[in-house]
């Protein structure tokens, strides 16, 4: 068959609207570039946002590996008086426990070893492990009853980033870059970020395609930031090469890709020349982006010490405020090291001092600035902790199982009703008794926050229009919209 024809043949609906707001041969260039060399606002879908948004923009806070939520949030002052004593089991329900502990004889109670206090106007329970976080109480919306059907990190982590536990979908940011657009061209849509850490070194992986685009056209996968060598590999050009002719080596590959695409007519090929374009202004924009020298020395004490080492969680922070500045849609920042199945008081509280700090100076930096009003922030993890204890217990030091019935995140800025706490768990943080929040319910509201209903926000794949949030019933959480 004719490849043109044969494209023609299988061409959605949305492809050829998608070709037609591209354009054809060189305009599809010049589109890109702009009249006078400067480029042009990438918008996203016709009629999007669905309406007006409190949000412009996002910053994910992810804690990979599972933060223990009675050790952080989920005050349970009971547990005390049942130390070693076995979880019972009208508590577990037969609920499915990992390879880890399915093993253990018994499921002893390890209460928090640390001290809780109430914060803020509303007396929100925070950990003495997070003495900054508690200053930003009054800002932020607890959401302690999250909740997913993964156990282990894997497929957990692929779930909540993506909306489906099996690798290959887009995710969150992939899907805010194609419904909503660009807000800046210089700079990519969806900029990630992998921070370093100081607890446990033997963190769990975790892979590109958690912010890659899936079925989605290519140009919405995220950039990933560097903190060694070039912040975007392959930025900077080779030796020998200036900037002149590495114009001239695009401009040539520009009019081969037209000449692809008048043969065969694929989406992807437009993609190719967006990315090369892009990745050529990047050049000027990324190192600026990166340099914070000109930081005042009040901002650079506010995100601490650490901000001065580069790939350390406080300096990745401070990048998210200045990629939020430029307009940059959605900025994700993993954190690994939160998978404590043992030394959970050694390793926990290394964690918890990577971020505290940083996190409420970045609220608080964004509300300074003004834009907290429109950014929107979250922090949580794949899943929490169990209160029963893996391996040997004391009174000092314990570890934690994988628990996805409950735990919490936190959410602040554009769109969000702050010093809220929503939902409640029982007294062994095991069980949602109040207000469950489904993961798919989580990123239903971040939806929302950006103007997007989450129902009305597909794409056509294998023959279905496929959502971020899956085929069944989920809503927003009101109960913390502004």
């Amino acid at each position: 068959m004719d490849p043109i024809r044969e494209q023609i043949d299988v061409m959605t609906r949305r492809h050829f609207f998608g070709r037609a707001g591209l354009g054809l041969g060189s305009a599809a260039l010049a589109s890109l570039i702009g009249s006078e060399g400067s480029p042009a606002r990438a918008d996203g879908l016709p009629g999007l946002p669905h309406f007006a948004p409190k949000a412009k923009r996002a910053i994910y806070l992810f804690m990979n590996g599972g933060p223990s939520q009675m050790d952080l949030f989920d005050y349970k002052p009971r547990m005390e008086a049942l130390f070693d004593k076995d979880l019972p089991d009208s508590i577990r329900m037969g609920q499915r426990l990992t390879t880890m502990t399915s093993g253990q004889s018994r499921f002893p109670i390890a209460p928090s070893r640390y001290k809780f206090q109430r914060h803020g106007q509303a007396g929100t329970w925070v950990s003495e492990l997070l003495p900054w976080t508690s200053k930003i109480v009054d800002e932020i919306a607890l959401i302690k009853t999250v909740w997913t059907e993964a156990i282990n990190h894997d497929p957990a982590v692929t779930y909540i980033c993506t909306g489906h536990q099996l690798p290959g979908r887009p995710s969150l940011g992939s899907w805010l870059s194609y419904g909503l657009g660009s807000m800046n061209q210089d700079l990519p849509t969806f900029v990630v970020m992998t921070a370093s850490w100081s607890g446990r070194k033997e963190a769990q992986a975790i892979y590109n395609r958690l912010w890659g685009s899936g079925y989605l056209p290519s140009r919405h996968q995220g950039v990933a930031l560097r903190s060694i060598g070039d912040p975007v590999l392959y930025i900077s050009n080779p030796d020998g090469v200036d900037a002149s002719t590495r114009r001239r080596a695009l401009d040539a590959m520009s009019r081969l890709n037209q000449e692809e695409y008048r043969r065969y007519a694929d989406p992807e090929t437009q993609a190719r020349i967006a990315q090369y374009e892009m990745a050529f202004r990047m050049q000027t924009s990324v190192p600026e982006l990166a340099d914070i020298s000109a930081e005042p020395k009040h901002v650079l004490d506010m995100y601490g010490p650490d901000v001065h080492t580069p790939g350390t969680f406080s300096r990745c922070a401070l990048l998210a405020r200045r990629l939020i500045e430029r307009d940059v849609r959605f900025v994700q920042i993993f954190h690994r090291g939160w998978d404590q199945h043992g030394n959970l008081t050694g390793d926990l509280p290394k964690q918890c001092h990577d971020v505290d700090q940083a996190c409420s100076a970045l609220v608080t930096d964004l509300k300074q600035r003004g834009l907290l009003d429109d950014t929107l922030v979250i922090w949580g993890g794949e899943f929490g902790r169990t209160i029963y204890c893996q391996g040997g217990l004391t009174r000092e030091n314990y570890g934690r199982d994988h628990h996805p019935k409950c735990f919490p995140v936190w959410m602040a800025g554009g769109g969000i009703k702050p010093g809220v706490v929503h939902g409640e768990t029982d007294d062994f943080s095991y069980n949602v008794v109040r207000d469950p929040v489904h993961i798919h319910d989580l990123n239903a509201t971040i939806l929302h926050c950006l103007g997007i209903d989450h129902r009305r926000l597909t794409f056509r794949f294998q023959g279905l229009d496929v959502r971020l949030t899956g085929v069944e019933e989920h809503h927003p959480v009101k109960a913390i919209l502004a």
